[in-house]
């Protein structure tokens, strides 16, 4: 991915180029040394582009901290290339010398050739056409012109580039907890469609173990987590330092929606395994049914806590601040205790009274087909080794 900034000198245009996602254009402030070094961090590479010459060039590099600024490119250099030179210069260099707006334009497109998502920031009335060929143009409020505004998709009011650092964060735990909350999702269901499929399938003595109104208060519990609860998690430790995302990528990558297929598979076999060794013993159909839903239920719990993270295990993740994971808890357990305590609810449920043994043996169940999870993040994971290569 690449991002671009362009800058001013006294009297003078320029432009700074980031490799990452955009292409950003902004003049040389006090922060921009923190903020360039913050687009490193975030393994957003930078480029600069500028029409001053190279000597002026290179001094901006060093007073602001941008890399590889020793080779460089001119503006007439630029047209004159054909497009296989041009996307294979713009991998190779990283400070592009008395630019004009064509030349910003060719250097734009291609980067975007190159598989970038190109921001770019301007606010000079030609770099117009460059902020229009980004991905994102990002035009400064304060010392933007009119023509340079209406070209951006957004525009940085204070002429703050430490702003888009903020953004990026931002959207980095948009996309992350959005992954969570599906991933959660899909992991949960599976245990619920194949526990209500597999004992029919099968032709077990009990194997209509769910009403609707089973599978309607799973949801209600289900719902809220997916969408209220993982959209306030906060921001993981580890989120500015993750690679961007090429635009060839989908969804989820490499072994993520596997992962959450297995997680889902092992809760169908923990609670399956329990419904199974209660029919067999000799337990009631009510007893059965209120054996396997309570799995269900406090494997939910489980799960909801476990997907915090997929890279951090749970001694971390229990110190993320969220101010519903408590109340997650809470009213999990009131309901639960309302189904079983009250006569009239435990009626409609169609359940029978649980002991404290078979609590325990729920929670015990639902602990182990979660909690392997928290293994595997703490000593298998590997990123950089992947189960499977595959991009889904």
């Amino acid at each position: 991915m690449i991002l671009i900034v362009h800058g001013f000198d006294p009297g003078q245009r320029n432009s700074h180029v980031h490799k990452l996602n955009y292409v950003y254009e902004t003049l040389p402030r006090h922060n921009i040394a923190q903020v360039i070094k913050q687009f490193y961090e975030a393994r957003i590479d930078v480029k600069l582009l500028t029409g001053d010459y190279a000597e002026t060039a290179v001094n901006i590099c060093k007073q602001t901290g941008i890399k590889a600024y020793m080779k460089h490119v001119t503006g007439d250099q630029v047209l004159l290339m054909k497009e296989e030179e041009l996307k294979n210069t713009v991998e190779a260099v990283s400070l592009f010398v008395r630019m004009f707006p064509e030349a910003k334009q060719q250097v734009i497109n291609a980067l975007k050739s190159n598989g970038y998502i190109v921001a770019m920031t301007g606010d000079g009335v030609n770099d117009a056409p460059a902020l229009k060929a980004s991905d994102i143009g990002i035009a400064l409020g304060k010392k933007g012109t009119e023509m340079a505004k209406q070209a951006a998709d957004l525009i940085i009011t204070d002429d703050d580039l430490g702003k888009v650092v903020e953004a990026i964060r931002q959207g980095r735990k948009i996309f992350s907890n959005l992954k969570k909350a599906i991933r959660y999702i899909i992991s949960i269901h599976i245990p619920i469609i194949l526990t209500a499929a597999v004992p029919v399938l099968l032709g077990w003595k009990y194997p209509h173990i769910f009403t609707p109104i089973h599978i309607i208060f799973l949801e209600l519990i289900m719902g809220p987590t997916c969408s209220i609860f993982f959209e306030r998690e906060p921001v993981e430790d580890n989120i500015m330092v993750l690679p961007p995302r090429k635009r060839s990528i989908s969804l989820f990558e490499q072994d993520e929606l596997l992962i959450s297929i297995v997680q889902g598979l092992i809760i169908t076999i923990g609670v399956l395994w329990l419904y199974h060794f209660s029919m067999n013993n000799g337990a009631s159909f009510y007893h059965t049914r209120t054996l396997v839903y309570t799995t269900l239920v406090i494997s939910n719990i489980f799960l909801t806590f476990a997907n915090r993270s997929f890279t951090e295990n749970f001694v971390k993740t229990i110190h993320y601040k969220n101010r519903l994971a408590p109340w997650i808890l809470l009213i999990s357990i009131l309901f639960l205790a309302v189904i079983y305590f009250v006569p009239l609810i435990q009626s409609i449920f169609g359940l029978s009274t649980i002991t404290l043994t078979d609590f325990l043996l729920c929670t015990g169940v639902a602990f182990i087909a979660v909690f392997w999870f928290e293994i595997y993040k703490t000593n298998l994971y590997k990123p950089e080794q992947p189960v499977i290569r595959k991009r889904w």
